[in-house]
């Protein structure tokens, strides 16, 4: 038995962990083999249906809706899944395999045997909206440091590098540096999904199980699968199956900078008279639509869409509901409409730079997010400004 395979006695049911590197040829193989081999009930994937659909459904990408995905404020969400995707596409392309062709194998392997098959992980969606609801400010711009940071990295991945993904020691220790730098992040990619995907595994019908599993989650999941057979856990994982409901505190909390920014201006016209109020209006709109504006240029928006944060940035940033980005974005889609060429080579583009300049889809989310990113720092520069002018006003009340 090696590093990769984990063989389970459990209350007289079999359970076999398979650890594979999601981008390897031997992890094909490996997989291909013991389901052949050890002829099991059931064969447990670490996918979900819609992740079973994109690798099994060539033509899957016909159903995106790019202006729906940004008015159900999914447009940083998908934006992150294409950036995780493209990574793993990279490092794939050096030994010529897609990422997730061992659970394809899997899947197909069992499909033409006739085993039954059960698609044990949690919808990805729902795993990267706990991760950024789950962290703080500062580990949200970490996040997206570090998922944007995977685009400009070019270096290449060799194939003994890739299999020695598949060992605990270099798995410890890539687990240890992301605990070390996004825990909140490491809690939900890797503690939960170990937590879900051992339930899952663990309640799948039969005897005689195969699980197929990403290597970093073997530990993990065989520790659940004994405290299940023990009977110390309980199978019950609806506390990390949804997002978690925003508390009745955050919906005031997100109220608290507009209302802020309206009753600094309002003090302005009080205490700086009708010019101080029309300059401190004239700032906001200023800061707010110019810095939306930049962000829209420097993501190559459309000038009908540059004109479009400009003059909604100031009126969206006052407004929590609705976003610039998500106005911009749907300008952009509506006036650069995607084409079936942008569609096929979504993943492939969103790897490169270029490519998110190339690609019209890809563009649409770069203008959602520059967009937004500018117009927050105008709100923050604003405001910042009016607190000085606000205190100086008291200053020389004081005096």
């Amino acid at each position: 038995m090696g590093q990769t395979e984990k063989y389970l006695q459990l209350n007289g049911r079999e359970i076999i962990l398979i650890g594979t590197a999601h981008i390897s040829k031997e992890s094909i193989s490996e997989v291909t083999a013991a389901i052949k081999n050890e002829t099991p009930d059931t064969v447990a994937i670490e996918l979900d249906e819609k992740r079973l659909e994109s690798l099994t459904n060539p033509d899957s990408w016909r159903k995106l809706d790019i202006i729906s995905i940004l008015r159900h404020k999914q447009g940083f969400l998908m934006l992150a899944n294409l950036v995780l995707s493209s990574f793993q596409r990279r490092m794939g392309s050096s030994v010529s395999v897609k990422p997730g062709d061992e659970m394809k194998a899997a899947y197909e392997t069992s499909k033409e045997l006739g085993i039954q098959t059960v698609m044990v992980d949690r919808p990805i969606q729902i795993t990267l909206r706990r991760a950024w609801a789950m962290n703080s400010f500062f580990g949200k711009m970490k996040l997206l440091a570090t998922l944007f940071s995977s685009i400009f990295n070019t270096e290449d991945v060799s194939a003994q590098e890739i299999e020695n993904l598949k060992k605990s020691n270099e798995m410890d220790s890539m687990m240890n540096e992301l605990a070390d730098y996004l825990p909140a992040v490491k809690k939900v990619l890797i503690d939960e999904r170990d937590r879900y995907l051992a339930t899952r595994i663990w309640t799948a019908p039969g005897t005689k199980i195969i699980a197929v599993l990403g290597a970093g989650h073997l530990p993990g999941v065989q520790a659940h699968l004994a405290g299940l057979s023990a009977g110390t856990e309980d199978s019950d994982v609806t506390d990390i199956a949804a997002v978690p409901s925003k508390k009745k505190g955050s919906a005031v909390i997100g109220w608290i900078i507009p209302v802020l920014i309206i009753a600094l201006i309002v003090l302005g016209f009080y205490f700086g008279g009708k010019n101080q109020g029309k300059s401190m209006v004239g700032m906001w709109i200023v800061w707010n639509g110019a810095l939306a504006a930049v962000g829209t240029v420097l993501a190559g928006g459309h000038p009908l869409t540059i004109l479009a944060a400009f003059f909604g940035a100031p009126v969206t940033s006052l407004c929590p509901l609705v976003g610039v980005g998500i106005v911009t974005g749907i300008v952009q889609a509506f006036i650069c409409k995607p084409k079936v060429a942008d569609m096929e080579s979504l993943q492939q583009d969103a790897g490169t730079v270029k490519g998110f300049y190339h690609n019209r889809i890809l563009r649409v989310l770069l203008v959602f997010f520059l967009s937004s990113l500018g117009s927050s720092i105008g709100t923050f520069v604003a405001g910042a400004s009016f607190v000085t002018q606000i205190g100086s006003f008291f200053s020389g009340l004081i005096k």
